[in-house]
């Protein structure tokens, strides 16, 4: 994959993965759904999620105040699949700011990237 090819899929990816992040702001439930797939998995602190437990989270509106991401990087894994993974930082009500790594597969699919897969990890190490 050429540099162009590369920045083209980071580009790509990170729009995509901030799009998520914002559907968590606006409290947008039917964004978050559309951008994950319907066997979409999360692995996260607590346990395991599936796209219905990362929607419902937004049953009560937004989980998140504000985000930033930070040295994104992007990886092939085929022709239609990819890895992101990144920094995040970002505040929840009523908490103070947590920082974590992100790594998200996403899939294309008729031309769309679609998230199905992603797991955070604290970057306190807890």
């Amino acid at each position: 994959m050429s540099n162009a090819e590369t920045d083209a899929l980071l580009a790509a990816l990170i729009t995509q993965e901030r799009r998520v992040w914002q559907a968590l702001v606006d409290g947008d439930a039917t964004a978050d759904a559309a951008l994950l797939s319907a066997d979409f998995l999360g692995v996260y602190a607590d346990g395991f999620a599936g796209r219905a437990d990362h929607t419902g989270q937004l049953a009560s509106g937004p989980t998140i105040l504000h985000f930033d991401l930070f040295e994104p990087r992007a990886r092939p894994l085929g022709r239609d699949h990819a890895l992101l993974s990144y920094r995040a930082a970002f505040r929840r009500p009523g908490r103070s700011t947590e920082k974590m790594y992100v790594s998200s597969i996403w899939e294309r699919r008729d031309g769309t990237w679609i998230n199905i897969f992603s797991q955070d990890t604290p970057a306190d190490g807890a």
